[in-house]
């Protein structure tokens, strides 16, 4: 995958709970990293048509593998103003170069 293709810029983070002196908990949002990602939504092609058996995803992630982060469905993926959990995450080169991240777009709860 060149760089041309990898147009979105993507933060990954993790969320954490921070309990203030009165005890109350606020979830604040950690960013590991910062990087350049291909992004593909969700289409009626084959190859979303095989996915959409097995996961809720509706959003693909390509991007290069950071050293020292593992990416785990535990972690979410902000872009362009959205959230994305991550469904699964796995090597598509076979040698450790990229990484493809399944994820599925959170909405914002309406009240």
């Amino acid at each position: 995958m060149g760089i041309g293709k990898m147009t979105a810029f993507i933060d990954i983070v993790r969320t954490d709970a921070v309990r203030d002196a009165d005890g109350f908990v606020t979830h604040t949002d950690v960013v590991l990293a910062s990087v350049r990602a291909y992004k593909e939504e969700r289409h009626g092609t084959e190859r979303w048509a095989n996915r959409a058996v097995f996961s809720t995803a509706n959003t693909l992630f390509q991007f290069r593998t950071i050293p020292g982060l593992d990416i785990i469905p535990s972690l979410y993926i902000r872009c362009a103003g959205k959230r994305y959990r991550i469904s699964s995450a796995e090597d598509v080169r076979g040698r450790g170069m990229y990484v493809e991240v399944l994820a599925e777009l959170l909405e914002p709860s309406k009240q």
